[in-house]
């Protein structure tokens, strides 16, 4: 989700929440395709026709595509919400996270911000 769009709908802390959440989601994926790699490894060498093979290849071989791809995302997601959450501290007052969303631009991902304690005003890029 952008961070102007989360921010809108779910204030900062709870986007913030729901981007680690997905980014361990992927993380988790991404073990369970190291299991899968590994079990297709052991059932390739049990396997004794070809056409067994070759499947159990097929099996490595996704499950290494979507490990890879899931690895990726949550690398992405982790970095995106810790860019982001490394700039909601209030320059002014040193609030963190209470921040009320006044402008952003066309990609949604710098976005103006003004902090609830003290109405400073500020630029968060993710």
């Amino acid at each position: 989700m952008r961070l102007a769009e989360g921010i809108r709908r779910h204030g900062f802390r709870k986007w913030y929440e729901r981007e680690l959440l997905q980014s361990h989601a992927h993380l988790a994926l991404t073990f369970l395709c190291m299991i899968g790699i590994v079990a297709g490894f052991e059932a390739m060498t049990r396997g004794t026709a070809w056409a067994e093979r070759l499947t159990d290849l097929a099996l490595v071989l996704l499950c290494a595509a979507v490990g890879l791809w899931a690895l990726r995302r949550y690398l992405f997601l982790l970095n995106h919400a810790e860019a982001a959450a490394h700039q909601a501290d209030c320059p002014q007052c040193k609030t963190y996270g209470r921040l009320e969303l006044l402008q952003s631009d066309a990609s949604g991902n710098e976005v103006q911000v003004r902090c609830r304690h003290c109405g400073h005003v500020w630029q968060i890029s993710a």
